[in-house]
């Protein structure tokens, strides 16, 4: 069984600043996306909390923020099923390198799943979805970078398995999302993702994060994933993610 980090106990202030920076990331995409000729409520923000405390989560919901992201299963099932009845328009993702036996779990709490990236993650969905009743909303994960150290499908078997998951998931195949690499520009990357959904007729881009996200906009994110600009920085005894967990 994976151990999760203790949650950190956050101060006042922590909590008081987490509305603040809300604001302030909310005014750079409005920004963005006007620099782009685009409405600015055509981005949607998703709070990357992982590893952050249910109460950096309700400081969030109380300032307006309604979608967020998870790397881990566990992790957002200790969080997020409680506050749905008091925040019924709430949606959560899970937008981390998802294991096939977390399948089930991820398809009962997840509005949004972010990082279907192999066939074997597909037949764990698709009989999670059998047992659960239901379907989340799908994107495929394309590992634009071809990064062997991360999630998503290879840029040469992108094509053949969006086809293959929108045959078998139809429309709940929504969209695409990647991770650019770290040391490289990203908005070729961004590039890529957005011709690739055009070719495929899909309209969620989920793409850019903190450092990136006004890039992002500028190529046709349709979705941002903003983590440490908005919670700050994660605590100490995080467990690194290879993938730089989809949202920083």
């Amino acid at each position: 069984m994976t151990t999760l980090p203790a949650a950190p106990v956050l101060s006042p202030s922590a909590l008081a600043a987490i509305p603040a920076a809300l604001a302030g990331i909310r005014a750079r995409i409005a920004a963005a996306a006007r620099r782009a000729g685009r409405a600015p409520d055509a981005v949607t923000l998703v709070a990357v909390s992982k590893f952050h405390p249910q109460s950096s989560v309700v400081a969030a919901l109380e300032a307006g923020q309604m979608v967020f992201g998870e790397n881990r299963v566990q992790e957002a099932a200790g969080k997020f099923p409680s506050l749905r009845a008091d925040w019924p328009a709430l949606r959560l993702h899970v937008i981390g390198g998802l294991q096939t036996n977390k399948a089930l779990d991820a398809v009962r709490i997840a509005d949004m799943i972010e990082s279907l990236d192999r066939p074997a993650l597909a037949d764990a969905l698709a009989r999670a979805a059998d047992r659960a009743g239901r379907l989340p909303d799908l994107l495929v994960q394309v590992n634009t970078g071809d990064e062997a150290q991360k999630s998503g499908v290879p840029r040469a078997q992108a094509d053949a398995f969006i086809t293959d998951c929108r045959r078998r998931f139809g429309d709940a195949v929504r969209g695409l999302m990647c991770i650019p690499p770290a040391d490289r520009d990203p908005a070729p990357h961004f590039a890529f993702l957005a011709e690739l959904g055009r070719a495929h007729g899909l309209e969620v881009l989920s793409m850019g994060m903190s450092a990136d996200f006004e890039a992002a906009i500028a190529a046709g994110a349709t979705h941002v994933r903003v983590g440490s600009a908005i919670f700050g920085q994660r605590p100490a005894t995080a467990t690194p993610d290879p993938d730089r967990g989809a949202g920083e």
